[in-house]
């Protein structure tokens, strides 16, 4: 797959340079986005702590999912501040907050034999998606009385600040060393990821594929 260019015209002439790998995975995911939005927005999670607890439990899966890829060395040479970013443990415990019990038949971790570079891309949902629970934390707390210490831990924002922690990932995307077809492999673990949530979405909500 070749990279995406973006133009950059001025009177006379027009300049195309190769899109950033954090602008290729928003450009060729923007439609699973979108999708996965209208998904979780039609499950209604703050209705009621029972869909809320749902939702809880999709996050907790998708976070069971990609838990190993913390323990990545590449990875981790790749991301210095990588072991402080899972959310397993915060949404285990929103779970018990909720007296949500996770079903004796979840899968094994999808993302568990994952190579780096899918891996990566799987990393770019779950940081990208803390930047949207900003709104979902809000939602909680106003319509659910939850907080940053009970039930809605798996929302809140990361030390430093949503922001800080987005910037520094996307700057590990943007200086990678990684080769066009490696990149390649990013874009399509981030697909991978975008379709693994909205299937657990569904399970937890007993949705139709």
């Amino acid at each position: 797959m070749s990279s995406p260019l973006s133009t950059d015209a001025s009177p006379g002439s027009v300049a195309e340079t190769p899109l950033t790998l954090s602008q290729r995975l928003k450009a060729e995911t923007a439609r699973l986005h979108d999708m996965l939005d209208q998904l979780v927005m039609s499950t209604q999670p703050f209705d009621n702590r029972e869909n809320y607890g749902r939702f809880v439990l999709t996050q907790y899966l998708f976070q069971r999912d990609i838990e190993s890829l913390y323990d990545d060395a590449r990875l981790q040479a790749m991301i210095p501040d990588l072991p402080s970013r899972p959310r397993l443990a915060a949404a285990a415990m929103d779970l018990q907050d909720l007296a949500v019990v996770v079903p004796d038949d979840a899968d094994a971790p999808a993302a568990a034999r994952l190579a780096m570079e899918e891996g990566l891309g799987w990393l770019y949902v779950s940081e990208g998606s803390k930047l949207g629970a900003a709104f979902l934390f809000k939602e909680a707390a106003a319509r659910l009385g939850l907080s940053e210490t009970v039930g809605a831990r798996n929302l809140a924002a990361p030390e430093g600040g949503r922001g800080a922690a987005w910037k520094r990932f996307v700057q590990v995307l943007d200086h990678n060393a990684l080769s066009a077809d490696d990149e390649d492999r990013v874009v399509e673990g981030a697909r991978q990821a975008f379709h693994r949530f909205a299937e657990l979405l569904r399970r937890s909500f007993g949705l139709a594929a």
